[in-house]
């Protein structure tokens, strides 16, 4: 079984959202360094109007049959729309998808802080999806593998 683990995504190269306008200037990751990194990503192909879902993500107009996917984002930080309209994206298409926006939190917030609570309990929430897909799927309880899935 596959999973997707999204962890403050970067989905949308085109920088339309309010949150990304909204937080611009902000935190360690704001709408200029969103333009520079995807303009260095797509180069010309930058905000084409025909940009394949495969380089940015929120352009797909079909996401049945993808994975299940873990998306988290903090809700000070400009990916906060697009990763919510993703998770959207994907219920309606019928998909698995699990989506937690944390509070106050900014882009890397658990890199940034990793012994904070809210650190804490993102890591933990991951964990206990990724173990409870696992456990669905039989692959958390084949012979041999641990508490935590891996094989032993």
């Amino acid at each position: 079984m596959g999973l997707r683990l999204l962890l403050c995504p970067m989905l949308d190269d085109r920088g339309s959202t309010f949150s990304s306008h909204q937080m611009t200037g902000l935190g360690v990751w704001d709408l200029t360094s969103n333009t520079t990194a995807w303009q260095a990503l797509l180069g010309d192909r930058h905000g084409a109007a025909d940009l394949p879902p495969y380089a940015a993500p929120a352009r797909a107009t079909d996401l049945s049959g993808l994975p299940p996917a873990y998306v988290e984002v903090g809700s000070a930080e400009m990916f906060r729309d697009e990763d919510v309209a993703y998770a959207d994206a994907i219920w309606q298409a019928g998909g698995q998808a699990e989506l937690h926006v944390w509070p106050g939190a900014c882009h890397g917030f658990d890199g940034l802080a990793p012994r904070a609570a809210l650190s804490r309990d993102a890591r933990e929430a991951r964990t206990r999806w990724r173990r409870r897909l696992l456990a669905q799927s039989g692959t958390g309880n084949r012979p041999g593998a641990g508490a935590d899935g891996r094989h032993t």
